[in-house]
């Protein structure tokens, strides 16, 4: 039976999150009001799930059926827990990668990057539970099944995640072209997270700082960056050049 990736209705969204169903985005009818919808509203902050607020011909465009205000994705995909996940790998691998996303939002890119991380190797994904680009039907579709194969974990706070992967001796490097060290600068011959930043903002500033060390792209065209998922290739392609030597 194939699983239900998307509820609708204010009583059956609360049901859902109460229920700890995996919901990943709910969108909500800009204007809605009543005291359903304030309980509503309580229940998502609490649980931080991502939000957007929409016009109604958003929703009647995501269902055909009586949404009354409110549609919510439901995650095909079950999350991981950071702790855990970076525990098991680090007892298993010798050279573990991991690869955290800051604020991602296209998630045909993020089903880009699920794709090329299961194919050079990444041991697990780690995205922001609000903002994050949601796990959709689009994102299985455009990672080929990779979503399936690749953990992904769900944090409150990327910063929180870089602290406590360089607690457990891994070395965090950011992607951002306000440095001058180039991706071919970094050895990836040690436990490493790779952090790559949203489509238009690029990596926060707080994170960039809170990194071990920054590393950009040499760009020799006139075109001043590249997609984020294609930039992700290559970083996590150099990484996995670097250990095949080794």
């Amino acid at each position: 039976m194939q699983k239900i990736t998307q509820i609708y209705g204010i009583r059956a969204v609360l049901e859902a999150i109460n229920s700890e169903e995996p919901v990943d985005k709910v969108f909500i009818q800009r204007g809605l009001k009543g005291d359903l919808f304030k309980e509503l509203e309580h229940v998502l902050r609490k649980n931080q799930i991502n939000v957007s607020y929409v016009p109604v011909e958003k929703l009647n465009r995501l269902t055909k059926n009586n949404h009354q205000g409110v549609v919510a994705n439901i995650s095909p995909i079950a999350f991981y827990d950071l702790e855990a996940l970076v525990e098991q790998v680090m007892e298993t691998k010798k050279l573990p990668l991991f690869l955290l996303l800051d604020q991602l939002s296209d998630v045909r890119n993020f089903g880009a990057i699920i794709r090329t991380a299961e194919c050079t190797g990444v041991d697990g994904i780690i995205i922001q539970k609000k903002g994050s680009a949601p796990v959709t039907a689009d994102t299985i579709k455009t990672s080929a099944g990779a979503a399936f194969k690749v953990p992904i974990a769900k944090v409150d706070h990327i910063k929180d995640a870089i602290y406590y992967l360089q607690a457990s001796g891994i070395q965090v490097i950011s992607a951002t072209e306000k440095t001058d060290h180039t991706v071919y600068d970094v050895s990836f011959k040690i436990p490493s997270a790779i952090v790559m930043g949203a489509e238009d903002r690029g990596i926060s500033p707080s994170i960039i700082k809170a990194s071990d060390r920054t590393a950009k792209l040499p760009l020799v065209g006139e075109i001043e960056s590249l997609n984020v998922s294609v930039a992700c290739g290559v970083f996590l392609y150099e990484a996995l050049r670097q250990r095949m030597k080794s």
